[in-house]
């Protein structure tokens, strides 16, 4: 399965990159993370691997991300590893104006078992949740809303 997701954010692309890059950052706009923790490499650069574990309602995922580009401001690539789920995503920021930033993001899912099930009978279910998580960026890039006061 694959798709793109796109916001622009209201702050000059400098702004976004610097909110975007700091991994503390993450956990006021990545709903559920509980824990980001690098375990191979530099944090942050390419073949760097770092465990996410987030908790959504009752369920607990635990996710291995592996930096695979950093060219930033222009682009940052990862994979997202999880039972049953191979996540690539590749970031663009582009300057859409001077206080505009446009985020566009790739999206590539290979499942199997049962998540494979679940891509198929809920695709849309994946394109919301990436695009959940770039609006919740907007809000706390834009305004500083931090997804840790709605709990």
């Amino acid at each position: 399965m694959k798709y793109t997701v796109t916001i622009d954010v209201e702050l000059p692309r400098e702004r976004v990159i610097e909110l975007f890059d700091s991994s503390e950052n993450l956990y006021k706009w990545q709903r559920g993370l509980q824990r980001f923790e690098t375990i191979e490499g530099e944090r942050g650069q390419p073949g760097s691997k770092s465990e996410m574990v987030y908790q959504m309602g009752k369920r607990r995922l635990e996710l291995l991300e592996t930096i695979t580009r950093r060219e930033l401001p222009d682009r940052f690539d990862a994979t997202y590893d999880a039972k049953g789920v191979h996540n690539v995503c590749e970031n663009r920021f582009i300057e859409a104006g001077p206080d505009k930033t446009r985020w566009e993001a790739d999206q590539e899912f290979q499942m199997t078992g049962f998540m494979k099930v679940m891509g198929w009978l809920m695709p849309g279910a994946f394109k919301k949740q990436s695009l959940k998580y770039m609006q919740d960026f907007k809000a706390f890039a834009e305004d500083g809303v931090d997804v840790r006061d709605d709990a």
